[in-house]
């Protein structure tokens, strides 16, 4: 064997995967990387792919004061002495981590203690890191001993480019991690999130497990493919890969019972056993085939998220609010929907807002049927929950992620403002959310209602024309564009206002008409999509309600 062999147990490790083909990479381009990478061009070459993982962990840029693998000769004998690393207490940082064996030697076992001790003994400001044993273990399989290994997770820890995010260090971090998945899989993956919501009881502490499910519960053949696009493309993949084991976990438990109480432990069963199932070639192929959001949206999402987790006081380990605490049945009450109903509409919103809880802030039942003073009531409110229930017993409704205010921007013209968080959805008769036709189907994004001449002046604002045509230099229009000073054209277009009228729209091809006497109201539906229509083409107003979210 080679001479990074040193803490692996090869009766352990598949050997028949492993080529003894003598390979080398000489590529620097970072597009040719990460082809090779997802190719898996050195995943069947031990001693290549150790070569490859110093490279690239080497050309890391870092601290000025990185601990090397000198330091950690240096400490070592200090911190551990001559005691069983294995009756050594692990820091609080690792949470109670699963500490993965894959396919170490007893030698290689031992280590990934003393390395853990001895980074905690080097980096003070790491207050929660749950991922680090599994890295210090699949490193320790690529490395000549463990002071070369404490030298490549420190320079990984110790990354200083603030456009390359790569392993959670704090609790603040961590949890708007998951926050951030939730809303991921919310978007991409709505069939998988129906599911949770339907048997979790808190699906957010399912989330929460996400990166659990790759640093720890993965066998070592696909996080090790996992880690090689990592170590290239960064922290995105990560957020790709466990999305797509929720799409699996879905596909294959789809219609079996599940409970409620074991659906975590039912997921972390499925990723373990994964090999029955799927390979890892299949694992990326389904990652890389989901169209996310770019690097510097998911970034400005996490900033959003730890911005709201930061304003609630949640910068240390807690136990998360739940769903069902933020809509409480004593204290919610509405004329439209039932707490459980609720409930459902909270499971769809961005989580940066579950952690808020529900504010009436207009009703027609109290303020009449006025549109004065409905954007009286509702401005100033971001973001908004629109609900509506007709004379025939239909309830839909909308969430609205800008204030109504921003409908001034366009003086007396009518135009559109919003952002891609905003949807609509039904309620009654049947349970259907939208998703936004010009994220979800950029092909249709100028379809729209052509019957209505106010739906047609709005549908010119939501044609392809208004994007820039190269996708490289924008951003998906997701997040509001005056949140974080981006230009204006990053904004999208969902909803717009006047004295005359309100348009809610684009959500598979639904939009939504209301007259200003909030009595009547219409609705268009693209042709395109299987779906049912929002509700009656033409219908009547019994009960319009405006929500907002209290801290």
């Amino acid at each position: 064997m080679d001479e990074y062999s040193r803490f692996v147990d090869w009766d352990k490790m598949d050997v028949s995967a492993q080529s003894q083909d003598t390979k080398e990479l000489t590529c620097t381009d970072i597009h040719e990387l990460k082809q090779l990478a997802r190719q898996g061009y050195w995943a069947k070459n031990h001693s290549l792919r150790a070569k490859v993982y110093h490279k690239l962990i080497s050309n890391i840029p870092c601290r000025t004061v990185t601990p090397d693998a000198n330091v950690y000769r240096d400490i070592v004998v200090k911190i551990i002495g001559k005691r069983n690393s294995s009756s050594l207490p692990l820091p609080e940082f690792v949470d109670n981590s699963l500490i993965p064996t894959y396919c170490l030697n007893a030698e290689g076992i031992g280590a990934v203690r003393k390395i853990i001790l001895c980074i905690s003994n080097q980096f003070p400001d790491i207050s929660f890191c749950p991922a680090l044993p599994s890295v210090i273990a699949l490193l320790l399989h690529y490395s000549k001993d463990e002071a070369e290994c404490f030298e490549q997770v420190c320079r990984i820890l110790a990354c200083n480019d603030p456009s390359k995010r790569l392993i959670d260090q704090t609790f603040l971090a961590f949890e708007s991690s998951c926050m951030t998945f939730g809303d991921l899989v919310n978007k991409y993956c709505q069939a998988a999130h129906k599911l949770m919501v339907a048997v979790s009881e808190d699906v957010l502490e399912v989330y929460s497990d996400w990166q659990r499910w790759l640093f720890g519960e993965l066998p070592m053949a696909y996080i090790a493919r996992v880690f090689d696009v990592f170590l290239v493309e960064g922290y995105k993949v990560l957020y790709r890969v466990a999305l797509a084991l929720l799409k699996f976990f879905h596909k294959v438990r789809a219609g079996q019972p599940m409970e409620s109480d074991s659906i975590q432990q039912d997921i972390r069963a499925f990723v373990r056993d994964i090999a029955k199932s799927v390979s890892p070639e299949r694992l990326l192929e389904k990652a890389f085939a989901i169209r996310l959001f770019s690097r510097k949206e998911i970034q400005l999402l996490q900033m959003a998220n730890e911005k709201a987790l930061q304003q609630k006081g949640i910068t240390v380990k807690q136990k998360r609010q739940n769903v069902h605490l933020a809509v409480h049945a004593e204290n919610f009450k509405s004329e439209i929907v039932s707490v459980k109903e609720m409930r459902d509409i909270w499971s769809w919103i961005p989580e940066r807002f579950a952690l808020c809880q529900p504010l009436l802030l207009f009703t027609t039942l109290e303020h009449g049927c006025s549109l004065s003073r409905f954007y009286c009531h509702s401005e100033g409110h971001e973001p908004t929950l629109l609900l509506i229930k007709t004379t025939a017993k239909e309830v839909c409704g909308a969430y609205l992620s800008t204030d109504w205010s921003e409908r001034r921007r366009g003086g007396n013209k009518l135009s559109f403002f919003g952002t891609g968080e905003c949807f609509v959805f039904r309620l009654q008769p049947e349970v259907e959310r939208y998703e936004w036709v010009i994220i979800k189907h950029p092909e249709l994004a100028s379809a729209g209602s052509e019957t209505e001449n106010h739906a047609q002046a709005a549908s010119s604002t939501l044609s392809s024309s208004s994007i820039p045509s190269d996708p490289s230099d924008r951003l998906s229009p997701f997040l509001a564009a005056r949140h974080f000073n981006l230009p204006s054209k990053t904004a999208s277009m969902f909803m717009a206002g006047s004295s005359e009228c309100i348009i809610v729209g684009g959500g598979d091809g639904q939009a939504l008409y209301l007259d200003a006497d909030l009595n009547h109201g219409r609705t268009s539906h693209c042709n395109t999509f299987n779906n049912q229509p929002l509700c009656s083409e033409n219908f009547q107003i019994s009960i319009l309600e405006v929500w907002g979210f209290r801290d």
